[in-house]
């Protein structure tokens, strides 16, 4: 159970040596743990690379069946000594897009392994989570960033981001278009297309426009709704622009193909919160998160 404890922190921290200092162990007595449980599992759990420690696929399926019995043997140490099971209230600010896919996964995982905390939501864009965040009025906000990835603002201090998924831009086109009959296109493939948006906020004038046309776009409709925005896309009504965190959410008449030529256009998903102590149950929802984001 220890070596499954020190897989966790390991996916948690990034680093050998920082799971080392949150557990009280030595780094050799990590990697002690960690040669255990590869050769029991008989495969490699952690690619050792410069920068930190990646889960291996093979590892992702040990971590997520560890986080399970992990949250059941601690749950059955706190009744044993009279504890009660873990409570909270965690308020959460989430993006349209993580919040239709990411969001409720976390929380199916949390459901199943703290039960007493209680999570609630509501959708906003990020530069107003980002002010909700600082008035106190959510404890955690899920933000969106396009490059070069800066602060969501400059006040001070500054807020303890954490990066949930980087992905490419990509594009939804109907599935009846002649397009769909590929995994990808060409930027040129989008010259002349008709767009589906809606308004967007900070820097970027439009969401659902392809930012590297080298034209004005045609914007056919504008809403906010991610819905109908598919539903039109569907119906042969114009292209948008996707997310990939949102793929697992696209129905079925949309077919989401990634874009070539151009500059890279990728986003991010960002976990922020205010500097300092986080309480324990803003902790484990944030560990909810990572462990949604890691399944998309």
């Amino acid at each position: 159970m220890a070596g499954l404890r020190v897989v966790r922190e390991i996916a948690e921290r990034g680093t050998f040596s920082a799971a080392a200092e949150s557990l009280g162990y030595t780094q050799s007595a990590v990697s002690r743990q960690i040669a255990a449980v590869e050769k029991a599992a008989g495969t490699t759990v952690f690619e050792r690379k410069r920068d930190g420690a990646v889960l291996t696929p093979a590892g992702r399926i040990i971590l997520r069946h560890a986080a399970t019995a992990l949250d059941a043997v601690d749950s059955v140490e706190r009744e044993l000594r009279g504890m009660p099971t873990e409570t909270g209230h965690v308020r959460v600010g989430v993006i349209p897009t993580a919040g239709a896919v990411i969001l409720p996964r976390a929380l199916t995982m949390l459901r199943r392994t703290h039960p007493g905390i209680t999570v609630t939501s509501r959708e906003g864009y990020t530069p107003a989570l980002t002010r909700s965040l600082r008035a106190g009025t959510i404890d955690l906000a899920v933000l969106a960033a396009a490059p070069p990835f800066r602060a969501p603002d400059t006040e001070k201090p500054a807020l303890h981001m954490e990066t949930l998924l980087e992905r490419e831009l990509c594009v939804g086109v109907p599935a009846t278009d002649p397009l769909a009959d590929n995994d990808s296109l060409h930027i040129d493939d989008l010259s002349g297309r008709r767009w589906i948006a809606s308004v967007g906020v900070g820097d970027e004038a439009l969401l659902g426009v392809w930012p590297g046309l080298p034209e004005r776009a045609e914007i056919a409709h504008v809403t906010r709704n991610w819905l109908t925005k598919f539903q039109l896309v569907a119906a042969g009504c114009g292209l948008t622009t996707v997310p990939s965190s949102m793929i697992p959410a696209v129905p079925a008449g949309v077919r989401v193909l990634t874009v070539r030529g151009g500059p890279r256009e990728s986003r991010r998903v960002i976990a922020a919160r205010l500097p300092g102590r986080q309480p324990e149950p803003v902790a484990r929802v944030l560990a909810a998160l990572r462990a949604a984001s890691r399944q998309v």
